[in-house]
């Protein structure tokens, strides 16, 4: 045991934000939250948007309340962004991702360039809430910050900026732009140009592990340095993925569901296209070909739309009524487009259950169950389509995230997958986070290292597969339903 080493890891998600105090000691490293604040967009003028002044606040508070630390590193959700003026001064608040104004973006960009040539340049996924559409919404609207911007940075990009004055994106969230090239390691500017956006917005892109330099002085913060780590919240939590070989595959597992593999080079043909497979940045010189799955959102959304009605439904009590609740009442395509703004999503369930034919109770364990088991058999197509294009045998499923302490949904994963789940760390992208710092300080060797650290120090829970029968005959239903 030598010096324990101290870490903090700034940690923020769609729905909160945290600090994390990694304490590593050269055997094991222990995680402690020191402070979770609130992350809620806020509409104004009809658009959602970031309150990225009081996150940022939040995130100076938690730093404070660490105490000194080696370093710290940023992490956010991918594809959101703020415009900078020649001064550095943002423009605007950062619009959120679920905002309607990249609603028909894809197919006006499609007009000016084809699917295929942008998947050809970018092997990322379509999605209408990627940074490609948002910057779209902007240039077909002729929008003045857009004409008044210097620079565009990602989110953790812009958070960093503010703690260091250094203007750098990190690779891994460059990636999920659908603006970057990973094949030539540059933003895509030939496309870019082809589609009115302009080039000169893009700066410098960094990888995992660079310093980005000490605090700015006057922010009198306890931290030596602070290191860019998988600045993607999905590639922080991929590193931390306890893998022991590389027949297995993730679900990242939170308001999104993020289902794939970890490759050495993008896999950008017409499979993978078919397929709308992504391939994102990760550390060490990997990629994550995967699949973005809508996720727990369904969950929170319900809950929400029922606490307005009155009815808080706690999620252990929303968890042990869908076990009780009759099995494959009705099942649906949780990436069904109209699932991805807020609204009344127990509503909208129904609704689209009843357009495939199915009668689906409006009982909220009912409403769970269906968002569980459709996510489920999600996780398995998607499973299937990563060995088709990958021609990898995928033995095990690795569970990470806040999703991993869902018993429920991890038994009905490894059901639907007909494979043994591995659920944990429920802390991988905190974790992740703080390991690509140790890597950077030289604390740690390499990823696989990491990786060693992760199952030494976090207990991991083993799901093996049982009713696989059931979920054989509700994924041909699911296969006809979402035909």
């Amino acid at each position: 045991m030598g010096e324990v080493k101290r870490l903090l890891a700034v940690d923020l998600g769609a729905e909160s934000g945290r600090t994390v105090l990694g304490l590593f000691d050269g055997d094991r490293l222990a995680v402690e939250e020191i402070r979770r604040f609130p992350n809620r967009p806020v509409e104004v003028g009809g658009t959602l948007q970031w309150d990225v002044l009081r996150l940022y606040a939040d995130v100076l508070d938690g730093v404070r309340a660490a105490g000194p630390v080696e370093s710290l590193g940023v992490d956010t959700w991918g594809v959101d962004f703020g415009l900078l003026d020649r001064a550095g001064h943002l423009l605007g608040n950062p619009v959120h991702y679920r905002d309607r104004r990249t609603a028909g973006m894809p197919d006006a960009t499609f007009r000016l360039v084809p699917r295929k040539e942008i998947y050809e340049r970018t092997g990322i996924q379509f999605i209408p809430i990627n940074t490609l559409f948002q910057l779209m919404a902007l240039v077909t609207s002729k929008d003045p910050q857009l004409e008044a911007a210097d620079r565009i940075l990602t989110m953790p990009a812009l958070l960093a900026y503010w703690l260091t004055g250094t203007q750098a994106d990190e690779f891994t969230d460059a990636t999920t732009t659908q603006c970057y090239d990973p094949r030539a390691g540059s933003w895509a500017t030939g496309m870019l140009e082809k589609l009115g956006i302009p080039v000169r917005i893009f700066g410098d892109v960094v990888h995992p592990g660079t310093d980005l330099g000490a605090p700015l002085a006057e922010l009198a913060l306890e931290a030596s340095r602070v290191i860019a780590p998988g600045t993607h919240d999905t590639a922080s939590a991929v590193a931390a993925v306890p893998f022991e070989s590389n027949d297995a595959a993730f679900i990242s597992s939170g308001t999104w569901s993020l289902v794939g593999i970890e490759v050495r080079e993008p896999v950008i043909n017409q499979e993978a296209l078919e397929a709308n497979l992504t391939n994102e940045g990760g550390v060490a010189g990997t990629f994550r070909l995967l699949k973005n799955v809508m996720g727990l959102w369904l969950l929170q959304e319900c809950r929400r739309a029922w606490s307005v009605k009155g009815a808080d439904m706690p999620y252990e009590d929303l968890l042990r009524l869908a076990d009780a609740a009759p099995r494959f009442a009705a099942v649906i395509d949780p990436d069904d487009e109209r699932l991805l703004r807020p609204g009344d999503m127990p509503a909208l369930i129904a609704q689209l259950a009843a357009e495939s034919g199915q009668r689906l109770p409006p009982e909220p364990g009912a409403i769970a169950r269906c968002i569980l088991e459709s996510l489920a058999l999600k996780y398995r197509r998607t499973i299937d389509q990563l060995e088709r294009v990958s021609g990898l045998t995928i033995r095990t499923v690795h569970v990470v995230g806040g999703g991993s302490n869902n018993r429920l949904l991890c038994q009905m994963t490894a059901d639907a997958c007909g494979r043994p789940v591995v659920a944990g760390p429920a802390e991988a992208t905190s974790l992740g986070n703080l390991l690509v710092q140790a890597i950077a300080l030289n604390l740690v060797s390499s990823l696989e290292q990491a990786r060693e650290l992760v199952r030494r120090s976090v207990a991991l829970e083993l799901y093996e597969p049982k009713s696989t029968h059931e979920w054989d005959i509700a994924g041909h239903t699911e296969q006809r339903s979402w035909a």
